[in-house]
């Protein structure tokens, strides 16, 4: 069954949405770089030093300063996605004052989208003074002529006086086609759960391994223990060969397979899509297409049934362990019976 799923980017710390700098935005490696691809465009964001500890963790230093997302060469329909991350960018970003719904509704409203909208944004909106977002990746949970989703997956700081709390969550936001720009019709924000009583062994393993990143409702899925042994074991065996970076696990992403009635591997904790292999976006067209179909073939041999990306490898255990669409241009999927 093809379960069509959707560095740090760079983003502009914008006060209120209203186009005020919060503070000066920082140097990314995002276009043209190892890391540069369409949705995220690779953009490894340098905002400035980020909090150090565990998300939710407070810390007293200064929010950072980010880039705006930008999409690059590689993207399906890229404007889809720009869509959908101005409005969570300028959801999650306020300055001193910006803070609660009324205010979250007047910045939807200046993107021409319904301010009604603010009301689904749930942990983008902390009641904290002042927030910055920055948009990690953007992905495709589907796309097709008349809709999409788009898997937004950001970290977040908030401040109140000198104390800033380190968050961050995944957002599928839908959209439907219009003119002149496509709409937002709505927003499902990730809900991992809460942390399990006792952090599961490879879970444990996997969260400790450098060579995978991991966002932060990802982070949240594993220790939330709701993650199968499979996918652990899987991201373990794939780190080996590769350093790479994960979009999407469980939460965030859309309950079934996009434009379908068939439920997606994802929620049940059975899958992971990955961004970023060995410092290279997957949807850049300057990233090796031989190191993509590796990646895609050492997930198949690390136990996936249901292998999916930018491209279409020969061969498989099965007929259909393999496959490519629009979709999954831009991420490697890899599914799991169990």
């Amino acid at each position: 069954m093809r379960d069509h799923a959707p560095l740090m980017r760079r983003r502009a710390v914008l006060v209120g949405g209203l186009g005020v700098a919060l503070g000066a935005a920082c140097g990314c490696s995002n276009s043209g770089g190892p890391n540069s691809g369409g949705s995220r465009e690779g953009a490894t964001a340098t905002a400035s030093p980020a909090p150090p500890g565990p998300a939710g963790a407070p810390t007293t230093a200064p929010l950072p300063a980010a880039t705006p997302w930008r999409p690059g060469p590689g993207e399906v329909q890229p404007d889809v996605k720009l869509r959908a991350v101005e409005l969570i960018e300028a959801l999650g970003t306020w300055g001193p004052g910006g803070q609660g719904a009324a205010a979250a509704r007047e910045r939807v409203a200046a993107l021409g989208l319904p301010p009604q909208l603010a009301d689904q944004a749930g942990p983008l909106l902390p009641a904290d003074a002042e927030a910055v977002v920055e948009v990690i990746d953007a992905q495709y949970g589907g796309i097709l002529a008349d809709s999409a989703s788009v898997l937004v997956v950001c970290r977040q700081w908030s401040a109140t006086g000198s104390t800033v709390t380190a968050g961050g969550t995944t957002v599928d936001v839908r959209l439907s086609a219009a003119s002149p720009r496509w709409t937002v019709t709505a927003l499902h924000p990730a809900d991992p759960g809460p942390a399990a009583p006792q952090l599961p062994t490879l879970a444990g393993r996997v969260l400790a391994e450098p060579r995978i990143v991991l966002p932060p409702a990802a982070v949240a899925d594993l220790r939330s223990g709701s993650v199968h042994d499979s996918v652990l074991q899987a991201m373990l065996t794939l780190a080996g060969p590769h350093s790479f970076q994960v979009s999407v696990v469980r939460s965030g992403h859309p309950l079934n397979v996009f434009g379908t009635d068939r439920p997606s591997d994802h929620p049940a904790g059975r899958a992971f899509d990955t961004w970023q292999i060995d410092g290279h976006a997957v949807v850049d067209p300057a990233t090796p297409r031989d190191l993509v179909e590796g990646f895609m073939r050492a997930a198949a041999a690390a136990g996936s049934y249901n292998v999916g990306g930018p491209l279409l490898p020969t061969g498989g255990a099965t007929a259909n362990q393999f496959f490519t669409d629009d979709t999954h241009h831009d991420h490697v999927h890899a599914g799991f019976l169990s």
